[in-house]
C-alpha cells in the first residue's frame, strides 16, 4: 500500500472517530453550557448565570430523590458485586454441576430483558412475597431488591471474563504451599480480579442510579428516585434546574470514573511491579 493510501486511510479513520465523538459528547457539552442560561426557557440563551445552581440546592424534593438514588445506589452495586463474584466463581471454578445451563441462563437473562418485563415481574414476586409470609420489602428496600436483580447479570458478567482469563497456576502454587482455599481466594485471586469488581461496582451504581422503569414499578410514595423525579418534571417543562443536575452528575460520574481508573492503574502498576521483582529474585 503507497503513502498516499494510508495517510488516506488514517485520516478517514480519525474522521469517522471525531464523529462517533461528536455525536456522543457534544450534546452534553451543550446541556453543561446551557445549565449556566440566565433564561427560564432552558433553550434559549440570554447570559451567563448561576443561579439555577442555587435554585437547584433549594429544592428540597429533588435533594431528598437524589439521596434516595445514591443511598439505593451505593447498596445495590455492593450486593451485586458480592453476589455477582459468587456467581461467577460458580460458572467458572465449578466446571459441571446439575443445571449449570439453566443457572447461566438464568443469571443472563436481565441482560436482553426488557425492563417492562423485569419490572412487572418483580412487583409480582415482592406482592407474592406479602401473601405467603406477610412481610414485603417497601419502599426503598423494594427499589434495592429489584436493582440488585438486574445489576447481578452485569457484575456477573464482567467479573466471569476477568476470571476465565485468570492463571490458575498461580492459585495452584499458593495450594501447592500450604494455604487452603479461602486464603488463596483473599490473597491471591481477590486482588487479581480487583479491576474486575472496581468495574463491576461502578457499571452497577450506574445502571441503578439511572434506571426509572424498574424503580417505577416498586417505587412507594416516600422513595421517589432521582430519575423518577427529573422524568415527572420534564413532562411539565423542561427546566433549566435540570441542566444543572445534569452537570453535576455528569461532573460526579467523571470524578468517579476518574478514581477507579486511577485505582485499576495503581493496583497494575504494582501487580506488574511484584511480577519483575519475583521474576529477578528467581533469575
Amino acid at each position: 500500500m503507497s503513502g498516499a493510501s494510508m495517510q488516506g486511510s488514517r485520516a478517514i479513520r480519525w474522521s469517522v472517530l471525531g464523529l462517533g465523538f461528536a455525536f456522543l459528547y457534544i450534546p452534553i457539552l451543550i446541556l453543561i453550557v446551557y445549565s449556566f442560561n440566565e433564561s427560564r426557557l432552558a433553550s434559549v440563551w440570554s447570559g451567563f448565570s448561576v443561579k439555577w445552581y442555587g435554585e437547584l440546592l433549594r429544592d428540597r424534593a429533588m435533594l431528598d430523590a437524589a439521596w434516595v438514588s445514591l443511598k439505593v445506589a451505593f447498596w445495590t452495586a455492593s450486593a451485586a458485586v458480592v453476589l455477582g463474584t459468587m456467581a461467577a466463581l460458580a460458572m467458572t471454578r465449578m466446571r459441571h454441576f446439575p443445571t449449570k445451563t439453566m443457572f447461566g441462563a438464568m443469571i443472563t437473562a436481565p441482560l436482553v430483558m426488557p425492563e417492562v418485563i423485569t419490572g412487572l415481574s418483580i412487583l409480582l414476586m415482592l406482592v407474592s412475597m406479602g401473601g405467603l409470609i406477610g412481610i414485603a420489602p417497601k419502599g426503598v428496600v423494594a427499589i434495592w431488591v429489584a436493582h440488585v436483580t438486574f445489576t447481578l447479570a452485569f457484575v456477573t458478567v464482567v467479573v466471569s471474563s476477568r476470571l476465565a482469563e485468570l492463571d490458575k497456576s498461580l492459585e495452584e502454587a499458593a495450594m501447592d504451599l500450604g494455604a487452603n482455599r479461602i486464603k488463596v481466594f483473599f490473597l491471591i485471586t481477590l486482588p487479581i480480579i480487583a479491576p474486575a469488581l472496581v468495574s463491576g461496582w461502578l457499571l452497577a451504581f450506574t445502571l441503578s442510579l439511572d434506571d426509572v422503569v424498574i424503580a417505577s414499578f416498586v417505587a412507594g410514595p416516600n422513595s421517589t428516585t432521582l430519575p423518577m423525579k427529573v422524568f415527572s418534571s420534564v413532562r411539565l417543562g423542561l427546566s433549566p434546574k435540570i441542566n444543572a443536575l445534569a452537570t453535576l452528575m455528569v461532573l460526579a460520574v467523571s470524578v468517579a470514573a476518574l478514581i477507579g481508573w486511577w485505582l485499576m492503574y495503581r493496583e497494575e502498576k504494582r501487580r506488574q511491579r511484584d511480577i519483575q521483582l519475583a521474576i529477578q529474585d528467581n533469575g
